[in-house]
């Protein structure tokens, strides 16, 4: 077969305060300490591709359940070393999975030896809407925010430690691209649920830092595929084994 490339488009909105963090260049009193990143050309916040790549993964493989499966293999491997006597070599570390065959690897790319084809997904940089510079300059939307926070003193039940973080203000829009080359079309369903299930996920969970803080929480819009037609998002039933 030859090589497919697929395409989804749409929108991520901003339902509560999102932060990824970016570069604090001076020290200013009063000041932000941690600052969102910025577009160095437009001055505007977005979305850096590798943040969104990073999340979808993470889900997905949350969802098949490969770190428990990781855990497991490494806590086995353990207990034969400390039979062994070899108690200096403990691991119970669990990264990205690697195995270069489950369907995280052969989507999202694997450094294995084994694994069957190079990366299929690129997910790209999210800008801001056109619709949103508009706002921002015609309606003087405010599109950043300043989220003051504190630490409590439990015993003296006094608020400590100020910090202040700079977040991306709800109802703030980015354009979001994410292409999937398709090298077998016995992978185009899968490759396809993957990541439906993926965007799914991540309307659930959260984008950034201090998501249990509840930052980060947003939705997609206006999701189209390369023909543009509706492509939906909701939860699938993947094969979780490693094909």
């Amino acid at each position: 077969m030859a090589l497919e490339i697929k395409t989804i488009k749409g929108e991520i909105e901003i339902v509560s305060g999102l932060h990824i963090g970016g570069n604090k260049d001076t020290l200013e009193i009063g000041g932000i300490d941690n600052p969102v990143i910025k577009d160095p050309i437009t001055g505007y916040p977005y979305i850096p591709g590798s943040s969104l790549k990073g999340k979808l993964r993470s889900l997905l493989e949350w969802y098949i359940g490969r770190p428990f499966e990781i855990l497991q293999a490494k806590q086995k491997e353990n207990k034969k070393r400390m039979e062994r006597g070899e108690r200096n070599f403990l691991d119970e570390s669990v990264g990205p999975c690697n195995c270069g065959q489950c369907i995280v690897c052969r989507l999202f790319g694997s450094t294995n030896e084994n694994a069957k084809h190079p990366t299929s997904i690129v997910v790209r940089d999210c800008f801001i809407t056109d619709e949103t510079q508009k706002r921002i300059s015609e309606e003087h939307l405010n599109y950043l925010e300043e989220k003051v926070e504190n630490s409590i003193d439990r015993i003296k039940g006094k608020a400590t430690n100020p910090r202040h973080t700079e977040r991306v203000a709800p109802k703030v829009k980015f354009s979001f691209e994410i292409n999937y080359k398709i090298f077998d079309k016995k992978e185009k369903e899968e490759f396809k649920n993957a990541i439906a299930t993926s965007l799914a996920l991540l309307e659930k969970d959260y984008l950034g830092g201090n998501g249990s803080r509840g930052y980060g929480r947003i939705k997609f819009l206006n999701v189209r595929d390369e023909n543009g037609e509706e492509f939906k998002i909701e939860i699938k039933e993947l094969n979780k084994e490693n094909s």
